[in-house]
């Protein structure tokens, strides 16, 4: 199969099952014309997430790397009314950029986005003795995944979700030779998972229009 083919079948489910809105389109467009990396989730994987949250009942949210904030609103759109989604961004520019997509989409009010480094303010977020969060996705530094899960599971409770995203690398993921800061730090983030008898976990392959990757699930026994 090829890329191309990849994109057709993208474009066949987005069609039919994560369509387009203004806010999302909007969202897309002003990352872009900020300058922002083109790494976002695509539509259909902003819906997995969206559903995701629904399924678990999510009243509370982390998000660890927020970009423009496109994932942000399909998650953000899963609370409840009294739900809150905390989002953690190091880019001033990007956390901006967000802050002005998540306001469009009307989710200012139940949404924060905290600007520094993660390790900083998910480190802040355990002083405060923030509220278990019921769902957190991971979405930022590789080479910091296995700081990022050990906050995690500092910040969730017994039945939270713990999402990893960018796990596949390409298939490189396999590779146990590989000197790339980025795998590395997957491959421990996973071990770490595995090695924990307080997770259950799996992780799956995806292809489309970002390409070869995949995601990784782990829920809080206990």
């Amino acid at each position: 199969m090829s890329q191309q083919q990849w994109n057709s079948v993208d474009d066949y489910f987005n069609s039919l099952l994560a369509p387009d809105d203004k806010a999302l389109h909007a969202a897309l467009r002003d990352s872009e014309a900020a300058g922002l990396p083109h790494i976002n989730v695509t539509a259909t994987q902003g819906k997995l997430l969206h559903l995701l949250a629904l399924t678990q009942g999510a009243r509370r949210i982390l998000e660890i790397g927020t970009l423009g904030g496109y994932s942000t609103i399909w998650l953000g759109r899963a609370l409840p009314a009294d739900g809150r989604l905390i989002s953690l961004e190091a880019n001033p520019t990007h956390a901006a950029v967000a802050r002005a997509n998540l306001a469009r989409a009307g989710l200012a009010g139940r949404t924060e986005v905290r600007v520094a480094p993660a390790l900083d303010s998910l480190a802040r977020l355990v002083a405060e003795r923030a509220e278990p969060f019921d769902l957190v996705f991971i979405d930022a530094d590789k080479p910091n995944n296995p700081h990022y899960l050990e906050r995690a599971l500092e910040l969730t409770r017994p039945g939270s979700l713990i999402i990893g995203d960018n796990v596949v690398r390409g298939g490189d993921i396999a590779d146990a030779d590989s000197t790339d800061p980025s795998i590395r730090g997957i491959r421990r983030f996973l071990e770490l998972i595995a090695e924990n008898p307080k997770l259950t976990a799996t992780a799956v392959q995806t292809v489309g229009s970002k390409g070869y990757d995949g995601f990784s699930l782990a829920r809080v026994n206990g």
